[in-house]
């Protein structure tokens, strides 16, 4: 194997990109996830070059991602008449951009190997390489408006995933890595250095372990949130090919419907999907836009509460102008009294480019590629994350689909909700896609010490502790409702108070010690 790694480095480390995958969902070989990484970490370090270092951290990244995100495959000839091969052009396109992030962290890693010694195996290397990764992830958070799926750390849900406490996400990523450098240093026979890396990680899960059963005990007493209050979670499925589909738009409210329906008289929060129902509940657009009427669309809705209960559900906005002409749209959450009144509104802030609106559209439009994005108009952005005060039934953050998977943005910090409701459509995302997401969305809970309420059309909906726990879900391509109350929220947790300046510290902590062992040739 070794002479064969040294005649094609590049191969070796896109395959071993490639095995790194499967630590995600819905696989979880977390095990594999290690020694790829590991074996990957060692590969880097016999490079001769830092732009061949590069490249190995290239060819990993292209390997990690195309199998990681192999579901966008699937999502992408959801678009209009989209071919199916083209989807894995999306996927493979899409791969070689992000793998440039691997890419960074390999070739900072080589650098920082001393001159001398066992590279493979160098403290100031391995330390090197779990800082940039962690660095460099949170990079590819923002950077484009940012594409944070299937973060690293995300394998360590939900076993070793408490740190995500104090360090986030991203924090998290950089452990994992460390996890894999103490196999490489067990493996080189530094037996020394790998108890005390071992030790240490272990040390920061024990108090991070710690800390989250003190928060639990007394979280009751520290939220001020309201307690036990009911929910009902529905899921109809309703598979993505039928849900824009006219002559079944009775027939998808039909199954929200009868899934809605009250078992008792007891007040509860109603939750339905992302853009649950095509039909427009506000007031105020030119008539030939409604199929339905705002006061009927509503008056539907009504009919499946109890007078005390409340729903939050998706729901598409229109943007017009002056003319009356439709310039925009926003997708939204409502909420929706038992009176049919309507309260307050959530429009979602990050948007998916190419599923929500097209970049450069009037240049892509020329050329004929419009067709990258469904639609002729493009979603609005909303202002961010804030919580919406539902009364009664406290106080929620709303994160609309893929919003959830971005560490550290996903709560006004200055008013902190009671919960996260995170409707979504998964319907589009394959059967590697959901699990992911979902796997995401108990990170989040775990990071800001909330629960997390997902309803999607297609699953998988789940209701998630504070603790990042799934207590309650519906498995995929099944329709089902879940009637439970709310989990208690956490007093805030270290990363709930400082977000992400917390991953980028620990990511300097890690490089500084990296750089101090190097002066000493380490």
């Amino acid at each position: 194997m070794s002479a064969f790694a040294a005649r094609w480095p590049k191969l070796v480390a896109l395959l071993l990109g490639a095995v790194s995958a499967t630590g995600f969902a819905p696989l979880h070989l977390w095990p594999l996830t290690l020694l790829a990484i590991a074996g990957w970490m060692t590969l880097v370090a016999s490079s001769p070059r830092g732009w061949r270092a590069f490249g190995m951290g290239w060819a990993f990244g292209v390997g990690h991602f195309v199998i990681g995100l192999n579901w966008i495959a699937t999502a992408f000839t959801y678009q209009a008449a989209m071919p199916a091969w083209l989807g894995w052009i999306a996927v493979v396109l899409l791969s070689l951009y992000l793998a440039i992030y691997p890419a960074l962290a390999a070739w900072g890693a080589w650098i920082m190997k001393p001159k001398a010694g066992a590279h493979f195996a160098a403290p100031s290397y391995l330390l090197a390489f779990a800082g940039l990764w962690a660095l460099t992830e949170w990079l590819r958070s923002w950077i484009f408006t940012g594409f944070a799926w299937n973060p690293l750390g995300v394998i360590a849900v939900p076993h070793i995933a408490v740190p995500a406490r104090w360090i986030g996400t991203y924090g998290m990523s950089g452990v994992v890595c460390l996890l894999a450098a103490v196999l490489i240093l067990a493996w080189f026979h530094r037996r020394v250095a790998a108890v005390t890396l071992f030790g240490s990680l272990l040390a920061l899960w024990g108090a991070a372990y710690l800390s989250q059963m003190g928060g639990g005990v007394d979280a009751a007493v520290r939220s001020k949130g309201p307690q036990r209050i009911p929910i009902t979670v529905v899921q109809p499925n309703v598979g993505q090919q039928d849900k824009w589909e006219g002559s079944k738009a009775d027939a998808n409210f039909a199954k929200l419907a009868r899934l809605t329906t009250p078992k008792d008289d007891t007040p509860r929060l109603i939750l339905w999907p992302e853009a649950a129902v095509p039909d427009y509940l506000e007031a105020g657009y030119p008539a030939p836009y409604y199929d339905r009427s705002p006061a009927a669309a509503r008056a539907r809705l009504i009919k499946l509460m109890n007078p005390d209960d409340l729903m939050l559900l998706g729901a598409l906005k229109l943007e017009l102008d002056k003319t009356g002409d439709v310039v925009g749209a926003r997708n939204a959450v409502m909420t929706v009294h038992a009176d049919g009144t309507l309260g307050p509104r959530y429009d979602k802030a990050h948007l998916v480019p190419y599923g929500e609106y097209l970049p450069m559209r009037p240049i892509l439009s020329a050329i004929g590629l419009s067709r990258l994005a469904p639609g002729d108009i493009d979603f609005w952005p909303g202002p961010g994350p804030h919580t919406l005060d539902l009364g009664a039934f406290g106080r929620a953050g709303l994160q609309i689909c893929y919003e959830i998977i971005f560490s550290g943005q996903v709560v006004d910090r200055q008013h902190r909700p009671d919960f996260i409701f995170n409707p979504s459509n998964d319907a589009w995302f394959g059967s590697w896609g959901p699990p992911q997401h979902l796997a995401q969305a108990r990170l989040r809970a775990i990071e800001e010490g909330l629960p997390v309420v997902r309803a999607t059309p297609t699953g998988i909906s789940a209701v998630i502790d504070a603790d990042g726990r799934v207590l309650e879900s519906l498995p995929m391509h099944r329709a089902g409702r879940i009637d439970t109350t709310l989990p208690a929220a956490h007093a805030p947790t270290l990363f709930a108070r400082y977000g992400n300046i917390l991953p980028v510290g620990f990511a300097l902590l890690l490089l500084a010690l990296a750089i101090a062992f190097r002066r000493r040739g380490r």
